[in-house]
């Protein structure tokens, strides 16, 4: 008997102007983990689309075989009847409503058009037992960090019978506790005889669990690799991906570091959800001119709740505390004081909070400073073109033009329209919230080379990321976060992995502001 789940045949699928895939031909084996990669752009978000009758038959040329029999697929529940579930990056999830409710969201346990909610929650009970979460099915959904979120989707997908279950950057948003506990989930499952897609670009998670990877690039596949029968790294994965071996993840950077810049002291900020608890708690940190400045530490370490009190205290109750810019005090009490005092911060949440999604590349870029586009309060669209066209060039936009919409690019070039609309601002200092959060290697190195280039002309950066290596390769001088207090600073040539995590994990429960 053939083991082959799926087959997507010479899969074409055009969009105005654009070919975004090109007799791409993908087959999954019967009980496996297979990996889909490649950049930002380059088609799978779109060939799993195809699969999940987003686009709907006939939207597409070529075949799309499912446990041997030929499916045309008009809609997404048509692919879920036939047991394919896909996991999307943004979870569909309902905040305020309990888990058990979400599990069963239009996959209803009723009866005579009545639902059963003994049965609803016993149910859900054993489907959150099969996927390691120790929650009770009536906690509400928000209520529960991001990686249990997670599982609930999984919990989900298990629910509706699943034979495919496709996972899109399922741990983008996770810790490595999390990230672990969610590839451990898949192989279990694959020994229950499941079969996956993961699509991440976490390609150290991709070598670990995957069995088979698929690399596919500007839209069409360039090779397949199975492990035990091909030499499988994250070297020949970037490779296949990016067109040429990328000798070295990070850019070089000879620093050039001057005066301090900005300094924060005894920096306070009570939790808006519990007012009682420090969120942020008398925290001292400084960057100066020409420095890029990284802030480590765990999912929920704080990191975040500083970068956006000191941003106008856009977070957080009673935010107190001094604030210096080259050494003269300043007042941070509102956004648009703070991006006039040349401070801006690119927030972790692109698609929520950093851009209008339904707006073009033009209006995202120019929309912070509107007035450098303006005459006598009314905006100049020719200089604003002018304006987009110049950011586009400068931090390579891949676009049809600066018309199109930003919900439309990928990942990578989403992330560069943000760092173009904070840079239009013409801040000193540029905060950058994970700023390479789901994209792949090759944005990331463009990514990297754009801060790079902040700091040589003499911009502080301070740099947020969940990722050890990543903070490690972009960073002068690392501050370590736990539990709202800074409980560690490392120099570069100091700092490793292993110094990093012994003081965050040192300084649990302490309360204390320790300093390496």
């Amino acid at each position: 008997m053939d083991d082959t789940i799926l087959e997507m045949r010479n899969i074409t699928k055009l969009f105005p102007g654009v070919r975004a895939l090109n007799d791409v031909t993908f087959s999954v084996r019967r009980g496996e983990i297979h990996a889909l990669v490649g950049e930002n752009g380059a088609g799978k978000s779109t060939l799993m689309n195809v699969l999940g009758g987003v686009y709907p038959h006939g939207t597409y040329s070529g075949q799309l075989v499912f446990e041997g029999a030929e499916c045309s697929f008009r809609e997404i529940h048509d692919c879920e009847r036939k047991g394919i579930v896909i996991i999307h990056q943004e979870l569909a999830l309902i905040p305020y409503l309990s888990i058990g409710e979400n599990i069963f969201l239009g996959n209803e346990r009723s009866g005579g058009g009545v639902i059963d909610w003994d049965e609803t929650h016993r149910d859900a009970a054993r489907l959150l037992e099969l996927v390691g979460l120790k929650e009770g099915t009536r906690t509400l959904v928000k209520d529960i960090s991001v990686g249990k979120q997670q599982l609930v989707e999984i919990a989900k997908a298990l629910g509706k019978n699943v034979k495919l279950l496709v996972l899109d950057e399922p741990t983008a948003s996770l810790n490595e506790d999390d990230s672990e506990h969610l590839l451990r989930l898949l192989v279990d499952l694959k020994a229950k005889g499941m079969t996956s897609i993961l699509i991440s670009h976490k390609l150290n998670e991709i070598v670990e669990v995957a069995d088979t990877i698929t690399i596919i690039r500007d839209g069409a596949t360039i090779e397949t690799l199975c492990k035990g029968r091909d030499e499988i790294d994250e070297d020949r994965i970037i490779k296949g991906m990016v067109g040429r071996e990328l000798v070295d993840r990070f850019p070089k950077r000879t620093p050039r570091i001057g005066e301090v810049a900005f300094e924060v002291r005894d920096w306070t900020a009570y939790n808006p959800l519990n007012p009682e608890r420090k969120a942020v708690n008398g925290v001292g940190i400084k960057v100066r001119k020409g420095e890029v400045v990284g802030l480590a530490g765990l999912m929920g370490a704080g990191r975040t709740e500083l970068a956006m009190s000191i941003f106008g205290r856009s977070y957080g109750l009673n935010v107190s505390g001094q604030a210096f810019k080259d050494g003269r005090p300043i007042e941070l009490k509102g956004i648009r004081q703070t991006i006039d005092q040349g401070i801006s911060y690119a927030t972790e949440d692109r698609k929520t909070a950093g851009l209008n999604l339904i707006g073009d590349i033009r209006e995202n870029i120019t929309i912070a400073a509107l007035a450098k586009v303006a005459r006598s309060s009314v905006i100049d669209r020719d200089r604003e073109a002018g304006v987009a066209e110049e950011y586009r060039a400068k931090l390579n936009i891949k676009s049809t033009s600066i018309r199109q919409k930003t919900g439309n690019l990928s990942g990578g070039n989403q992330q560069k329209v943000v760092l173009s609309k904070w840079i239009f601002t013409a801040p000193d200092v540029l905060i950058l919230d994970e700023p390479t959060r789901g994209i792949d290697v090759g944005a990331k190195y463009e990514i990297y080379t754009i801060i790079n280039k902040l700091a040589d002309e003499g911009k502080s950066v301070i740099f947020i990321s969940s990722e050890l290596p990543e903070v490690l390769g972009v960073c002068d001088r690392i501050y370590v976060m736990n539990e709202g207090r800074i409980v560690g600073e490392f120099e570069r040539g100091e700092a490793t992995q292993e110094g990093i995590m012994k003081c965050i994990m040192q300084s649990v429960g302490e309360g204390g502001n320790g300093k390496l």
